[in-house]
C-alpha cells in the first residue's frame, strides 16, 4: 500500500501551497533563483494565463500519509495548439518538485500519465509549461550554478530519479552558455556590423516606451518572435491575448538601453532581429522572501534593474528572421549591446537555453570567450 497521497488542487488555497512548495524546498539555496509569487499565480490560475485558450491542465500535490506533509507537486498540461502542430498526443509535466523519495516522484508523474491517458494522450513529456515561454528542461548539469528567472533549477537527485522510474527517455536536450563580456566589441563583430549596415541596408533602432505601448512595437517584437521560434521543440505560436500579455508583464520595468532590434531599410523598416536583454534577477529574487515583493522585496529588484546591483546580464531573447541569420545581422545586435554592458560592468551574460543539436544559435558566441556551464533534459515516456 502506498505511503504517498495525491491531492489534486482545487481552491485557491490549495494553489498558493503548490506555489509555496518551491519556496520550502530551496530555502538559503544559493543557486535557485525563484520566481516570483505573483507571477506564479497569474501563469497557474486558469482564469489569467492567456495560455488556457488552447491549453488545459490540472495539479497535484503528493502529501506523506504518516506525516501528513506535502512532500512534492507538478502540474499536468495538454496544449493542444502544440500537439495539433506537431501531431502528438502529449500531457506535459511541469512546476515538477519533490522530496528525494522515489515513491513521491513515481506517485507524482503516475498522475499525470492517467491524467493524460484519460484526455487520450499517447506519451508524457517534460518538464515544459504551457509554452515555450515558461521554464522548460530539467537540470542535469550546473548543479553549483547561479540560476536564472527564466529557467528551472532543482537538485542533482532530480534526473536520478528519471532514469530510476524507468520508461522515461531522452527527447531533447539544451544547452546553456556563460558568455563572458570583453573589454571592447570583437573585431569580427565589428567588421560584419559595418558590413552589413553598407551591402544590405540593416540598421539597429533602439525604443523608447512610447513606441512600445502606443505605437505597436511591442507586438511586432513578438511576432518576430513567433516567425522565429517557429520551428524549435515543442513551439507554438503566441496568440494576440498571449502577447498583449506579454507585452505587460516583460516591458514596463524594462532597461530601453538593453533591448535592440534590427530593421531592413530597404523593406519599409521591418523588424528582422530582436535582443531583449536585462540585469539578472537571480539574487534579488532569493532576497525576495518566499517570491513575495513586500515589505522589501520590491527594493531588491528595483536595485538590480535601475541600480546595477549585478555583474550579470540575462539574454532573454534573441532571434533573427531565418532569411537574415546568413547575413550576419546578429553582429549589430552585439556591436551595439556589448558596449553598454562594458559601461555598466557586466562581467558576463547567461543565454537562454538552446537546443543542443542548434549548431547555427551557438555558432553566435564563436568570437566570444564562453563556457558551456549547463545542461538540462527534456524526457519522454510513452503511457500505457
Amino acid at each position: 500500500m502506498s505511503s504517498i497521497e495525491i491531492r489534486k488542487v482545487s481552491t485557491k488555497a490549495d494553489l498558493k501551497a503548490f506555489i509555496d512548495f518551491h519556496y520550502d524546498m530551496y530555502e538559503g539555496s544559493p543557486y535557485d533563483a525563484p520566481n516570483l509569487f505573483s507571477d506564479e499565480m497569474n501563469t497557474l490560475s486558469k482564469d489569467k494565463n492567456a495560455a488556457f485558450e488552447f491549453c488545459e491542465a490540472e495539479y497535484y500535490m503528493a502529501f506523506d500519509k504518516a506525516t501528513g506533509k506535502m512532500v512534492g507537486r507538478v502540474a499536468a498540461i495538454i496544449n493542444h495548439k502544440a500537439n495539433k502542430k506537431w501531431e502528438r498526443n502529449d500531457v506535459r509535466f511541469g512546476w515538477i518538485d519533490f522530496v528525494d523519495d522515489i515513491n513521491v516522484s513515481g506517485a507524482l508523474l503516475s498522475a499525470v500519465e492517467q491524467y493524460g491517458r484519460e484526455k487520450g494522450m499517447t506519451h508524457v513529456v517534460g518538464p515544459l509549461g504551457f509554452t515555450d515561454m515558461d521554464p522548460e528542461g530539467m537540470l542535469t548539469m550546473g548543479f553549483d550554478q547561479l540560476g536564472t528567472m527564466a529557467t528551472i533549477y532543482n537538485y542533482d537527485y532530480y534526473p536520478k530519479h528519471m532514469e530510476r522510474l524507468g520508461g522515461f527517455e531522452k527527447d531533447n536536450d539544451y544547452v546553456e552558455f556563460k558568455l563572458f563580456v570583453p573589454k571592447t566589441v570583437p573585431e569580427k563583430y565589428a567588421k560584419v556590423a559595418s558590413l552589413i549596415e553598407k551591402r544590405y541596408n540593416l540598421h539597429v533602432k533602439k525604443l523608447t516606451k512610447r513606441e512600445i505601448f502606443e505605437e505597436g512595437y511591442g507586438r511586432r517584437i513578438f511576432e518576430i518572435i513567433n516567425e522565429t521560434f517557429a520551428g524549435l521543440y515543442g513551439y507554438s505560436e503566441l496568440t494576440d491575448k498571449q502577447i498583449e500579455q506579454y507585452i505587460g508583464m516583460y516591458f514596463p520595468m524594462a532597461d530601453l538601453d538593453l533591448i535592440t532590434l534590427i530593421e531592413d531599410w530597404n523593406a519599409d523598416k521591418k523588424i528582422v532581429g530582436v535582443g531583449i536583454t536585462l540585469p539578472s534577477l537571480a539574487k534579488a529574487l532569493q532576497k525576495c522572501r518566499r517570491g513575495r515583493l513586500t515589505p522589501f522585496g520590491w527594493w531588491h529588484i528595483l536595485r538590480a534593474l535601475k541600480f546595477g546591483h549585478t555583474k550579470i546580464v540575462d539574454l532573454l531573447l534573441v532571434g533573427i528572421l531565418p532569411e537574415y541569420r546568413a547575413k550576419g545581422a546578429n553582429s549589430l545586435l552585439f556591436a551595439d549591446l556589448i558596449p553598454r554592458y562594458v559601461e555598466r560592468g557586466y562581467e558576463w551574460g547567461e543565454t537562454h537555453v538552446e537546443m543542443e543539436a542548434n549548431d547555427k544559435v551557438q555558432s553566435q558566441w564563436q568570437y566570444l570567450d564562453c563556457e558551456n556551464h549547463k545542461r538540462r533534459r527534456c524526457y519522454i515516456k510513452e503511457i500505457k
